[in-house]
């Protein structure tokens, strides 16, 4: 989850090291560092804190040189502290490294090599520039075969960056599940842990693939298998534009983001009517699996609803965190469908392999060309959300219920499932997505001054039934994730089964109700609240006054077919985590404690 970004080439490295730092900060902002090869060896400085300490630190003692490693770090092993801030040195300071992972047998590694070497911090990562240095005369000064034989010795998951004082304008990498993305230039070259930091330099990208390592120079990139065996790799062309991952006038990301949203949505839906996806892999499966985590997981919640309402066909939402760990009956006639917004969530791509493993046909939706869920994959879905830097998901969550609810739509036509009229009805009605969302997005105003309302000493519980359950733990998700304040969601109907317990005046219970099958029920459970003293800010379809009278907030969204409800009833419930987390003056696009793209356990 930590950020990596390196640099080869003609220009000042410091400078372009801190500005991909500044794009990859979301990935982990706990402490910094970077190292610089210059004419006297390798120059480095580290802060513990947000990047700003980094920049301080450089701003005092620039240091010259044109190869480069920096670092941006989400803490595992070890606290947060100068010492554990990556780059992490060689004995002889001649060997730093940067590293994005975990080193599960680091304790028995580090354990052996103290008996020879000088340990400076409490990280996992410490042991790796240790062992390069050990095993650097073995390889007889090949500094990329000493990275191998190192990663030999290593169990976990790494990208890692190495660079030796003694091989000038030479970066080494490897690669084993975690993220890692070679960026090509002109006399110059890049590498990071995700598409977006490169984007002011370079659109022309090559993702490594597993178990693999690379050479950077400024001349050309090179690419090896665990045994040095050279492979030819094509780059790939990236649309997306660094426009497209600032903040555009915004105070912050995640404003930029839920703003974007009729776009991107309205995109989703565009792409679907110019071309439909092969989906022959989906069409004679008996049974389902979504694999997914966090907010994917709660899109899979919508697929179920979906897929079983429109295809008729049995449905399972798996927590990859749990799924991979389990014994699931997966086989040929079981479709796993993976939902990942990065393609990089570690405990998705495993349970994927698993699943792989027993014969079940992979199905993957995605954001990013290249990443490795969609390298994996028999057949990919790719959203059109564009880069995402706030780490709390909002236009990917959208983009995914837009794909999801297509994907139903055309296998019920194909499986003979769902009529050709209802077909031409939704996929019409779907046209007028993206401007929904910009009605819904007018009332910011007033979602503001609900959240002044509640800002401080209240308590939030979403409640929501059908394809809203899922709305209800995304808002409360959102709600955790950048307020730092509890809040939970729950299906309506569970209320009487303990959570009622919770009510009092203090309580905010946020009722997700537009017209639909679960209307009327809904409404009584928001009554249930209201009678035990709770608050009630109701999302409901326009025009409702039933649902109006029973609640003391109302956020509308423009009236539409039920499946299409959660994408435009999240969009008030970001704009309520949003403005009440600026309220309380949070850090709205880096969450404490959490990082972009989950690439460990």
């Amino acid at each position: 989850m930590c950020g990596i970004f390196g640099y080869v080439g003609h220009r000042d490295a410091l400078k372009i090291l801190m500005d991909g730092l500044k794009r990859l900060e979301y990935r982990g902002y706990d402490s910094s560092g970077v190292v610089v090869q210059n004419g006297h060896g390798l120059v480095a400085a580290k802060r513990r804190g947000r990047l700003d300490a980094l920049e301080a630190e450089v701003r005092s003692r620039p240091f010259g040189g044109h190869t480069g490693l920096g670092h941006t770090r989400w803490a595992t092993h070890g606290g947060v502290s100068d010492a554990n801030a990556h780059p992490h040195f060689s004995c002889d300071g001649k060997i730093a490294v940067v590293h994005n992972g975990i080193i599960e047998n680091f304790a028995e590694l580090r354990k052996d090599l103290e008996r020879r070497h000088r340990f400076l911090s409490g990280t996992d990562t410490e042991v790796i520039p240790h062992l390069v240095e050990e095993l650097y005369e073995q390889a007889e000064g090949d500094i990329l075969f000493a990275v191998t034989l190192a990663v030999g010795r290593l169990r976990g998951s790494w990208a890692m960056g190495v660079l030796h004082a003694d091989h000038p304008n030479r970066l080494s990498v490897a690669r084993v599940n975690c993220p890692l993305v070679l960026g090509l230039g002109d006399g110059e070259n890049f590498l990071a842990s995700d598409i977006p930091s490169l984007l002011p330099y370079t659109r022309r990208v090559i993702p490594l693939d597993e178990n693999e390592l690379s050479t950077i120079g400024p001349e050309g990139i090179q690419i090896f298998d665990r045994h040095l065996t050279a492979k030819a790799r094509a780059p790939l062309d990236i649309d997306w534009t660094a426009e497209a991952a600032g903040k555009n006038g915004h105070p912050h990301f995640m404003a930029q983001e839920i703003d974007a949203q009729p776009r991107t949505v309205a995109a989703e839906v565009e792409a679907w009517g110019r071309s439909v996806p092969d989906l022959r892999l989906a069409r004679d499966v008996d049974r389902v699996m979504v694999i997914a985590c966090g907010t994917a997981w709660h899109a899979g919640l919508v697929a179920k609803a979906a897929l079983e309402e429109m295809v008729r066909i049995p449905v399972e939402v798996g927590l990859a965190s749990e799924l991979r760990y389990g014994d699931h009956p997966f086989g040929p006639r079981t479709l796993a469908f993976a939902i990942s917004q990065s393609g990089e969530t570690a405990d998705t791509l495993a349970s994927v392999r698993m699943a792989r493993e027993s014969g079940s046909p992979i199905l993957a939706l995605t954001n990013v060309k290249g990443c490795t869920l969609a390298r994996e994959a028999d057949h990919v879905l790719y959203m059109r959300a564009g880069p995402e830097t706030g780490v709390a998901a909002t236009k990917s969550y959208t983009s995914q219920l837009v794909n999801i609810l297509f994907l139903a739509l055309h296998l019920g036509r194909e499986r003979g499932t769902l009529s050709p009229e209802r077909f031409e009805a939704l996929t019409r009605e779907a046209g007028f997505l993206g401007t929904h969302i910009g009605r819904i997005l007018r009332q910011d105003p007033l979602v503001r001054q609900c959240a002044r309302t509640f800002q401080e000493g209240y308590g939030f519980m979403f409640m929501g039934r059908r394809y809203n359950l899922a709305t209800a733990y995304e808002g409360a998700l959102k709600m955790k994730e950048i307020t730092y304040l509890p809040s939970e969601g729950y299906g309506a109907g569970e209320m009487k089964h303990g959570p009622l317990s919770l009510v009092d005046e203090r309580m905010v219970c946020v009722a997700i109700t537009p017209r639909g099958r679960v209307k009327e029920k809904m409404i009584s459970n928001i009554q249930e609240v209201r009678s035990r003293g709770g608050r009630i800010v109701s999302v409901a379809t326009e025009g409702d006054h039933a649902v109006a009278e029973v609640s003391d907030h109302v956020f509308e969204i423009p009236s539409c077919e039920e499946m299409f409800s959660p994408i435009l009833a999240v969009i008030p419930l970001q704009l309520l985590a949003y403005h009440r987390a600026v309220g309380l003056g949070r850090d709205v696009d880096r969450p404490r404690n959490l990082a972009k793209s989950v690439t460990v356990e």
